[in-house]
């Protein structure tokens, strides 16, 4: 299945930042999990849990303790983990993890001028998806969804269906969430 037709059938991905979160998410109806933590000792058996559900599991690598930006981090990942993919702030994680096989996603942060111009230069990288942060700002959405031939996901500060609907209508594709109640939209 193809990055774009994954993430618009599933519109509200679970983010999860620890164990706890990840058997909600597990049992929740979101097909696609984002994980927000780990180790370099846990990780192979929190992608394994996901994995089992018939989950798609894609991990933040940046915030995965024990794990550097260096390419051979993305080749353990790879050859370790069930993970389908990573996101990174850094492009050259990013463009690591699309030569490794991984669903690539670049992270972003917006809020300015200059880092949405350095968000619009994301739009032409090797990236399969951006996530946009924060993600409560549809008029950034819509300026990226507009030169975007990528999937835009919006993440960070999502907490209510409306926000949901309101970012979905500004042009993401889905959104990304810790809110728990909301996973099951």
């Amino acid at each position: 299945m193809k990055i774009k037709e994954l993430l618009e059938e599933n519109p509200v991905i679970a983010a999860v930042k620890d164990l706890k979160a990840l058997e909600v998410a597990l049992n929740s109806e979101s097909e696609v999990i984002f994980v927000l933590f780990g180790d370099l000792l846990n990780i192979k058996e929190i992608s394994e849990k996901i994995a089992e559900k018939n989950k798609i599991g894609i991990v933040h690598v940046d915030l995965i303790e024990g794990i550097n930006n260096k390419e051979v981090a993305i080749k353990f990942l790879k050859k370790e983990t069930s993970f389908k993919g990573i996101i990174s702030t850094k492009s050259q994680v990013v463009k690591a993890a699309k030569n490794n096989g991984f669903i690539a996603i670049q992270r972003v942060f917006v809020f300015d001028t200059l880092s949405l111009n350095n968000a619009k230069k994301h739009l032409m990288d090797e990236c399969d998806a951006i996530e946009v942060l924060p993600g409560t700002i549809p008029k950034v959405i819509k300026k990226l969804a507009m030169e975007a031939s990528k999937p835009i996901v919006s993440g960070g500060l999502i907490d209510t269906k409306k926000e949901i609907i309101t970012a979905l209508n500004s042009g993401a594709t889905c959104v990304s969430t810790t809110k728990k109640e909301i996973w099951n939209m």
